[in-house]
């Protein structure tokens, strides 16, 4: 039987992945993917507090819930991010972070 502390051990190890790569990788399609293996993380960690929070005898349905809102909003981001990085990588042929440092062309 899987305890609170393996899912938010689980949790902590995709949220320090996704931490690293958007601090260490350069390019910005993995920084991307990066944040929502964060976004996952911090909704595992709201699923196992719900779990194992229970309200009359059942799983505390008010986390579960927030998770819902969550994917809602990366969902958003996802769409709003991808065309960025699409009129990015128009404008200056490249996605890499170390070229887009400048606002000017």
């Amino acid at each position: 039987m899987a305890t609170l502390n393996n899912y938010l051990l689980v949790s902590g190890l995709l949220f320090t992945i996704g931490l690293a790569g958007v601090v260490l990788r350069r390019n910005v399609i993995v920084v991307f993917m990066c944040l929502e293996l964060m976004l996952s993380a911090a909704n595992l960690t709201l699923v196992a507090f719900s779990r194992f929070n229970t309200f009359m005898g059942l799983p505390d349905p008010r986390g579960q819930m927030l998770v819902f809102f969550v994917i809602t909003v990366a969902a958003a981001e996802v769409a709003v991010g991808l065309a960025i990085i699409v009129a990015l990588f128009r404008a200056r042929q490249t996605i890499h972070t170390d070229d887009l440092t400048s606002m000017k062309h």
